[in-house]
């Protein structure tokens, strides 16, 4: 395959954050396209525990591809001095829905708005932890040297395949003795997690090892649910409405979670700087650090979500699993979508 020159690499190179935007929105849709069709397919090919386990290794990649991100492309701007060359690396390589679909879709969009704060920011905030506890100088010159972003990449990494791998199998032995099981685990996940971020960011001033396995912690707890969720979806929602509930449940966790949580915690540390009128790299620490309380919230909401999907989600497998009813002459009410009639005349 000859070498080419894609949106994003136009744009960092020559500086043009339209295109930049554009670009990134552009990803978003290549990879919602097979998020949305991959783990139907999974659940065609297996059943059960399998299709459990096939998720899960599916879904393993979510954090190790956010995790090798960070070492890749942090390396990528540190060797060539500019950020822009880390996107040059690339691999060759309703109808109706029940409450249990929107309960976990909730309790996905809370995760995401999670995830994304936390990758988007932990980094800096390490930085400037660091730079309180007096470990590092202050950088005014880019690219930095701190190794933040490859520390916090490798963590990612470990604790997301552990987190995947344990959830899993967590959910098919726990399934066998409670038909609950797979919410009930998600909700621990993130009730877990929460005061897993609250103690990293409150301790980071202290002790920048204790931050690094608090959020160690925080991440391997969240990583419980990526397979779980999806293993979800596929036995609360009918199969001919599957692709179209995942291609929703998608769009509303980028839409109103990591889509918009990095700004928002960058809108709301600026915020608490202006108040306080000071901008001293001490306030520029603690800005960001009470910016993130808002992560621990979100992790109990999403919590509550995954409680309320426990609630009715035997109801709504049952409904799921239930056989077709025969189409109607007219689209009615049964289908996901409108689907079309034809008429084959006299014979």
């Amino acid at each position: 395959r000859q070498p080419y020159l894609s949106p994003l690499d136009v744009a960092t190179h020559f500086k043009m954050p339209w295109l930049f935007f554009i670009s990134r929105g552009l990803v978003g849709a290549g990879t919602s396209s097979f998020s949305t069709i991959a783990p139907t397919i999974i659940a065609d090919l297996f059943e059960k525990d399998y299709r459990t386990w096939m998720l899960s290794v599916f879904y393993i990649f979510i954090p190790v591809g956010s995790g090798l991100g960070y070492i890749l492309s942090s390396g990528v701007a540190r060797a060539s001095g500019f950020w822009g060359w880390g996107f040059r690396v690339k691999s060759p390589w309703f109808k109706t829905v029940g409450w249990s679909f929107i309960g976990s879709s909730l309790g996905v969009t809370c995760m995401g708005f999670i995830t994304g704060a936390l990758g988007f920011w932990i980094p800096v905030f390490l930085y400037r932890a660091e730079v309180v506890l007096d470990i590092i100088e202050p950088c005014s010159k880019q690219p930095c040297k701190n190794y933040n972003s490859e520390i916090f990449g490798g963590i990612t990494i470990a604790t997301g395949i552990l987190g995947v791998v344990i959830g899993a199998e967590t959910a098919r032995r726990y399934k066998k003795v409670n038909t609950k099981a797979d919410p009930l685990i998600c909700a621990v996940g993130l009730f877990s997690s929460s005061p897993c971020m609250y103690l990293a960011i409150m301790l980071a001033e202290k002790s920048i090892v204790a931050a690094y396995i608090l959020i160690a912690l925080a991440v391997f707890f969240l990583s419980l649910n990526w397979a779980i969720v999806a293993d979800i979806l596929l036995y609360v929602v009918k199969p001919a409405c599957q692709s179209t509930a995942l291609s929703l449940q998608i769009f509303m966790s980028h839409l109103l979670g990591d889509a918009g949580s990095p700004y928002l915690i960058g809108i709301i540390a600026n915020t608490i700087k202006v108040h306080q009128r000071d901008n001293s790299t001490l306030w520029d620490f603690q800005s960001l650090k009470y910016s993130f309380v808002v992560c621990i919230f979100v992790g109990v909401l999403g919590g509550g979500c995954f409680l309320m999907t426990a609630v009715h989600i035997e109801e709504d497998s049952k409904k799921a699993a239930a056989p077709a009813t025969p189409l109607p002459e007219t689209p009615g009410e049964e289908e996901c979508l409108p689907l079309p009639t034809f008429s084959t005349g006299p014979v």
